[in-house]
């Protein structure tokens, strides 16, 4: 599944050094969690990592580097921003 960056999570990309390809392993295999305003927030949490790991140990060992990476998605599926992580992402 491609993903479309906006033109601001392009910026947010490069500026905080988090590559396409790990935004795109992020999607496909982190936890999501509702962000407001109809977005959500995709995050690797410990079973999104075992997970990767099991489908692809190379890429596991990039996103374990990323750990704390993580991703608004918007109601139409586009990356609006990402980011890392210095707090818990709240469940509810």
């Amino acid at each position: 599944m491609p993903s479309i960056f906006t033109n601001h999570a392009r910026v947010r990309m490069q500026q905080r050094g988090i590559r396409p390809a790990a935004v795109e392993a992020l999607i496909n295999y982190g936890k999501s969690a509702p962000a407001g305003d109809s977005s959500e927030i995709v995050f690797f949490d410990k079973a999104a990592r075992a997970r990767l790991f099991r489908d692809d140990p190379d890429a596991a060992r990039e996103a374990e580097r990323l750990c704390r990476t993580y991703a608004v998605l918007g109601r139409d599926g586009a990356v609006v921003t990402v980011g890392h992580r210095y707090r818990r992402v709240p469940r509810g």
